[in-house]
């Protein structure tokens, strides 16, 4: 992919939805095969799109990315040997130490994808046709249903869902609504019409702190307005509510595949060979990482990690260098703790 691929992929997966990372590198010390001005996309499962670096830095770039996708703050990574660096390294870097042969660097910038809100509009009023035009027009994911065509399916917890069936199906509609738990639910109607649908949905089960977040009635109170200004109230609410950050705790739940690592320190030092670097050796991994014993780099396990039985552990590796030099002197390299 090349870069303005690389960019209308990352547009296209924020439009549907899924949560991305884009890294761009800004900067490179010769070997390093990344080139400025580099991009890919990472995905929250650490599918990578793009190129950014070779083995040695990509590992690092996606366990960063996916700190940042679920953050939701961008960073910017050094990557390389710290050694040389000193204490040259500028406050608000991030320091990810690897140990790569060429001794290569890279900078690497690292910023989330916004994805574009999404809003599912429920019911066929004007009204309802309106909301949806004026989302659709400031570039929001904007799905308009009949009550009888909504399901929970339709939305889920990064979602805003907005029910304007006016008196058609709302209670079903809020009852298949607060079964997908979204950033934001709200019933169009009077307080009067809302404490009677809620009040059905409670005798039928539905628990207290569900229908305790339907807001209703949805939008902000203009007071006596027609139903394209309710639409404009209504859009200017949930506008309002993501812009003070009211929305975002739900887009950020369920985005991250693990615990991506956490860099050793802003200022960087080299990962202890202490860390979890092997599987057992009936085969059963203890982590999709591992840490190689002899340069001190994390790489990934399976069979791109160069895998390396001694002792009844295996052991991974960032390159045939270093498993070779293991191989000549592994009692220098293997963990002593995994012989007790």
């Amino acid at each position: 992919m090349d870069d303005w691929q690389v960019m209308e992929q990352a547009a296209e997966l924020a439009e549907r939805g899924e949560p991305v990372a884009l890294a761009t590198v800004v900067w490179r010390q010769r070997p390093s095969s990344g080139q400025v001005g580099s991009r890919a996309i990472i995905t929250a499962a650490g599918e990578v799109h793009g190129w950014i670096g070779g083995a040695c830095a990509e590992p690092s770039v996606i366990r960063q990315a996916r700190e940042v996708i679920a953050e939701g703050s961008p960073r910017l990574l050094l990557l390389g040997s710290t050694d040389k660096f000193g204490d040259a390294i500028p406050e608000g870097m991030t320091a990810v130490p690897i140990s790569c042969q060429s001794e290569g660097a890279l900078e690497v910038y690292i910023e989330p994808v916004q994805l574009a809100p999404h809003l599912v509009v429920v019911g066929r009023s004007p009204m309802a046709n309106a909301l949806a035009d004026l989302a659709k027009g400031i570039g929001w994911r904007t799905e308009l249903l009949d009550w009888t065509e909504f399901a929970a399916g339709n939305a889920d917890e990064r979602s805003m869902v907005v029910v304007a069936t006016q008196g058609h199906g709302d209670e079903e509609a809020i009852e298949h609504a607060v079964a997908a738990r979204p950033a934001y639910l709200g019933l169009v109607g009077s307080r009067k019409r809302g404490a009677s649908v809620l009040g059905y949905l409670a005798e039928r089960g539905v628990a207290k702190d569900q229908l305790d977040r339907v807001h209703v009635p949805a939008g902000l109170d203009l007071g006596k307005t027609t139903h394209l200004e309710i639409a404009v109230a209504i859009l200017a609410e949930l506008v309002q509510l993501r812009a003070a950050g009211e929305l975002s705790a739900h887009s950020a739940k369920g985005t991250s595949a693990g615990s991506p690592e956490k860099p050793a320190s802003r200022r960087g030092k080299r990962p202890s060979s202490g860390s979890a670097a092997r599987t057992r050796a009936s085969g059963e991994p203890v982590s999709a990482e591992a840490t190689d014993p002899v340069c001190g780099m994390t790489v990934a396990t399976g069979k791109a990690g160069r895998p390396l039985e001694f002792e009844d552990v295996t052991y991974y590796f960032c390159s045939a260098g270093c498993r070779s030099e293991f191989e000549s002197n592994p009692d220098s390299y293997a963990r002593k703790e995994t012989r007790c």
